[in-house]
């Protein structure tokens, strides 16, 4: 029996663009929802022209559809409308009534010259979730200001925790290599829309949600944000070693390296019978988590002198076997190699306009009785522009084609 998918009858108008407002709108559509992607006529996010590289056709050759933009946009409708004309302002606002959530990433007060801030529109349509992505936040000092995904990681402290530390070759601080705040923001925004939604049940009344990407990437520091307020010592930069534990970190093998994962005494004697390093286990310096991680540096080379004399596979079957915690460094082709990827249904392929056929990463929320959906590719540009006209708002053909006439959409 098809249940309804989670959010299917609610629908979101998106006016963001490039990754953290699109992350959070496509794991809405997943899950059900109808997302209307406003873009700009001809131009549309950002993003399409961040390439190469693009999704190939079935011939192998690029279509103009780049690989980051597809990575965020898939079952989305793509309506593209000129908010700076008058006409194309009244589109939003009458698409606006009938929707649900309103998305937004445009710099603070940016929508207010166009009408189309939260004050008018809820006032027009109470029950609108309304949420706002911006660098700092709706208010503070800074709220006026551009934020961006690296930016943010250096001023919110993600790159002062992140490389090789000090004193060491390849020293500096290292952002890490995904836009990883843009995309906790989006996973943060779709956790708020939904309780927006829910609340609503109750109150029947929307709300403005103010998410800033600084607030989530200082509330992802976790451990470590706590590890300062407990002790007033600012967490410093220790490579691949872990803060709070040890050993959990990387060994180097006699062909390259592996990953360790030892949590509690009991894995670090396994760790030990298994490296043949006995004597390690009752060492006082190491028969506690916290003895390790004052000694680490002690212990630290007894383990890598004993890991260079093997290669890594030998390393992570013995190591696998005895149950300690441990793993290879995929690259991200050796990621999608992997059997476990296949079986969790990792990646999706969906047909294309353009490309026939384009692969996607899946999603990895897995719901029982009401899964996500794949039910549409990444949209070419304005691809859904004359059906949602037509469908949502009853213009005729006529008057699409006097409103793409004169560039309103």
């Amino acid at each position: 029996m098809n249940h309804p998918a989670p959010l299917s009858g609610i629908r979101i108008l998106d006016l963001s663009r490039v990754l953290a407002g699109p992350w959070c709108s496509q794991l809405l559509a997943d899950l059900g929802a109808e997302v209307i992607k406003i873009e700009r006529p001809e131009s549309g996010d950002e993003t399409r022209a961040w390439g190469p590289p693009y999704v190939p056709d079935s011939t192998g050759h690029d279509t103009s559809e780049s690989a980051y933009y597809s990575a965020v946009n898939r079952n989305k409708k793509s309506l593209t409308v000129d908010i700076s004309t008058a006409e194309g302002q009244q589109i939003v606002r009458q698409l606006a009534l009938k929707s649900d959530v309103l998305l937004e990433n445009y710099k603070v007060g940016g929508l207010d010259k166009y009408g189309l801030d939260y004050a008018k529109l809820s006032a027009a349509n109470p029950r609108l979730v309304y949420c706002s992505i911006t660098g700092f936040g709706q208010n503070g000092p800074w709220a006026e200001r551009p934020g961006y995904d690296f930016i943010i990681q250096g001023i919110g402290g993600l790159m002062s925790v992140t490389g090789v530390p000090d004193g060491e070759p390849g020293a500096g601080p290292q952002k890490v290599g995904v836009a990883l705040v843009d995309i906790l923001t989006g996973l943060y925004a779709a956790n708020a829309v939904q309780a927006a939604l829910l609340e609503r049940t109750r109150s029947g009344l929307g709300q403005h949600i103010d998410l800033a990407l600084l607030d989530t990437e200082v509330a992802s520091l976790a451990n470590l944000s706590l590890n300062y307020l407990c002790s007033g010592n600012s967490p410093r930069r220790m490579g691949n070693a872990h803060p709070n534990i040890a050993p959990y970190q990387v060994l180097p093998s006699a062909d390259g390296h592996f990953i360790v994962a030892v949590g509690n005494d009991g894995q670090f004697r396994r760790l030990c019978e298994t490296m043949n390093l006995p004597e390690l286990v009752d060492d006082p310096r190491f028969t506690s988590n916290a003895a390790r991680v004052r000694h680490r540096h002690e212990l630290d080379p007894l383990l890598e002198a004993r890991s260079r004399l093997r290669g890594k596979r030998d390393w992570l079957d013995a190591l696998e076997a005895a149950g300690v915690p441990c793993g290879p460094i995929n690259s991200i082709g050796e990621v999608f190699a992997e059997t476990q990827i296949a079986a969790r249904e990792m990646v999706v392929e969906l047909p294309h306009p353009t490309a026939g056929n384009v692969r996607l990463v899946g999603n990895p929320i897995k719901l029982s009785r009401t899964p996500v959906s794949y039910r549409s590719a990444p949209p070419l540009l304005g691809e859904q522009t004359d059906a949602v006209l037509d469908e949502l708002l009853g213009l005729s053909p006529e008057e699409i084609a006097r409103l793409r006439e004169n560039g309103v959409v």
